[in-house]
């Protein structure tokens, strides 16, 4: 018997429930016991719970016990707080979501958007995505970012001293992202990704402050109900089932250094005290003594964009839970009384399927994906774990108050208003699947685009771009292993020059084992590998072998070229079994047959293998033109 969706929702919420009233007597949250306010129209002096199982406690008097916060810590300024009518958080998060409908839920789910074509400032071209009836001026036009004004006054006296162009992207990025549409930033190079991730974790640290005063106020109004001896007031829902509400995601530990260093340029230590920095210091930096040989090593030895991203720790399994208050940032906090968790999918992972429950995922209302580029070299099933693991009803309570929960946690339809922000040097199918296929936010969705020139080669080389035919994705991978095992590589092997002094450059690592293990048991040739998993003996052993002429071909997999990024010496022949996804590696390996002293163009063969569903990849090499003429050549 299938169950529909919302029968399941209720179903788990009923249970939820009980489960919940069992451990009615543990309850910590009583507002009952809070302590009234005078007047509604003061700062009033309310505190967040300090339990890992809480989200916001009800008013008390200033603690001053050790280990709590202090008064000053949790002052609500009332005056900063922006009318619910115009702020884009009320009018996302609030009570009743403006495009929040079960006709744009069902247009979600089913994928018909509404696209269009639009310029948005220095972020130049975009394909805007609406879901029919929420197309109104409400979304399509934008207001200018609502900042409150003691969080931007570090990012205005920094961008004071920035070039125009930049201090133009960090704002119409953050007039982007204040509209709580998802942003897919398709093109992110190493110039912009740190003006990029100042205006992220802007954009995330004014989100939790939202949501904060909004708790504190609505706990202010409470008290002052009870004090009154008058009902409490019903719209106070506020909150979600757990604390968390930001998720970054991230492949190394050195990014994390790089986004918290973002994130605590807006609490300057003037205003904020940084908790457990040392020790965050400590296990995400470098060891005591270690040499980064990347940072340190002379401009142009290793190439700029592999030095920004593996200097520092590339550890990639960590998860960080950061608690913010209003004069405090403390690293190291526990998920369920933290603000925001900074993790890499693997670390996420881990902890998912440790504690088998991922509760603490079940209110995240602004997700941030950065480095997808890098987290396509890894295990991208990490990352759909932590997306199928997103907004789903908890197992547990946690002893939350759900006459506090918003409505819309409750029906189960937090998915629909959750904000993605996905950061990408190149696209890729995988990331591009996720954008088309992970993403509901019924505000809409912005996905940046470009058009490519053609890649720089050496001059001279001749590249032949071999198609073949494919009409299917579902096939692709088997007619590409056919075609390269039937035409390609025995034309490969009838030609003395080419049969020698040969690379086999291979993007998937599955496509890379599958044609290693052709390699081993069909072809009557000598060969050796370079692979990701391949230690620095079997790559010294393989490289010399390549360059002396023992192994006449080297299979190279594109992870390997992304984590270690040696010169290969000795090819005159290359065959791109398909196109990498990073156009640069293609440049690089065109020119390596030229480290050999005596090489000249017409020496070097190339061909590169393509289909239809490589557009992507194909774009960034050939350029938007030509990798049009090339799809169109046999159509």
């Amino acid at each position: 018997m299938t169950i529909d969706n919302s029968s399941s929702t209720t179903t788990r919420l009923l249970t939820l429930l009980n489960v919940s009233a069992t451990k009615a007597g543990k309850r910590k949250r009583t507002y009952e016991e809070s302590k009234p306010g005078e007047k509604l129209n003061k700062k009033r002096v309310v505190r967040i719970a300090e339990a890992s199982d809480q989200n916001v406690d009800a008013v008390e008097a200033p603690a001053t016990d050790a280990g709590k916060l202090s008064a000053a810590d949790e002052e609500v300024d009332v005056e900063e707080d922006d009318s619910a009518a115009a702020d884009p958080y009320e009018k996302h998060f609030g009570l009743s979501p403006y495009a929040l409908t079960d006709r744009s839920r069902e247009a979600a789910d089913q994928r018909v958007w509404t696209t269009r074509r639009a310029k948005r400032g220095k972020l130049s071209s975009v394909v805007e995505f609406t879901l029919g009836e929420a197309e109104t001026a409400s979304t399509t036009q934008d207001s200018k970012h609502r900042i409150f004004a003691k969080l931007k006054e570090p990012l205005e006296s920094r961008q004071a001293k920035l070039p125009r162009e930049v201090v133009e992207i960090q704002n119409d990025l953050l007039d982007v992202l204040s509209s709580y549409k998802d942003l897919y930033v398709t093109r992110s190079i190493p110039d912009t990704q740190a003006s990029f991730r100042e205006a992220v974790t802007l954009h995330a640290l004014n989100h939790i402050t939202k949501k904060r005063r909004r708790i504190l106020k609505n706990n202010e109004r409470i008290a002052h109900a009870t004090k009154a001896g008058t009902p409490p007031p019903e719209d106070v829902q506020d909150q979600g089932f757990t604390r968390p509400s930001v998720l970054i995601l991230l492949p190394f530990r050195s990014f994390a250094l790089r986004w918290m260093s973002a994130l605590t340029a807006h609490t300057p230590s003037s205003h904020y005290q940084i908790e457990n920095n040392s020790r965050f210091q400590s296990e995400y930096g470098l060891p005591p003594g270690a040499e980064d040989k990347l940072a340190n090593a002379e401009p142009g030895t290793y190439p700029r964009d592999h030095v920004e991203m593996f200097k520092g720790n590339v550890d990639d399994s960590f998860r960080l839970g950061v608690k913010i208050t209003k004069k405090s940032v403390k690293l190291f906090a526990d998920f369920y009384a933290c603000d925001l968790i900074i993790a890499s999918p693997l670390g996420l992972r881990m902890s998912i399927e440790k504690e088998k429950n991922a509760d603490f995922l079940s209110s995240i209302e602004v997700l941030v994906v950065d480095q997808m580029d890098a987290l396509t070299m890894q295990n991208w099933e990490h990352v759909q774990f932590v997306f199928n693991h997103l907004n789903q009803m908890p197992k547990e309570s946690h002893d939350v108050d759900f006459s506090r929960i918003k409505p819309w946690y409750l029906d189960g339809h937090s998915a629909y208003l959750r904000q993605s922000i996905l950061l990408s040097a190149y696209e890729t199918p995988e990331t591009r699947a996720v954008f088309n296929h992970s993403l509901k936010n019924v505000a809409g969705r912005i996905r940046t685009e470009r058009r490519w020139s053609p890649i720089d080669v050496p001059e001279g080389i001749d590249q032949n771009f071999v198609q073949f035919d494919c009409s299917n994705p579902k096939d692709e991978p088997d007619k590409r292993f056919q075609f390269f095992t039937t035409q390609v590589l025995p034309a490969v092997l009838k030609s003395a020059v080419q049969s020698a002094n040969t690379v086999v450059f291979v993007p998937s690592s599955l496509d890379f084992i599958r044609v290693q293990n052709h390699f081993r048991k069909n072809v009557g040739t000598s060969f050796t590998v370079l692979s990701e998993y391949s230690s620095n003996q079997d790559i010294s052993r393989a490289r010399q072998a390549f360059f002396s002429g023992k192994k006449a071909f080297l299979l190279v997999s594109e992870r390997f070229h992304f984590f270690r990024r040696y010169k290969l010496r000795g090819i005159r022949n290359l065959v791109f079994y398909g196109p990498p996804d990073h156009a640069q590696f293609y440049t690089e390996f065109l020119s390596y047959p030229f480290l050999d002293d005596g090489v000249d163009a017409s020496d070097v063969t190339c061909r590169v293998l393509y289909s239809k569903y490589d557009w992507l990849r194909l774009e960034r090499i050939a350029g938007t033109d030509g990798a049009s003429q090339l799809i169109k050549r046999d159509v």
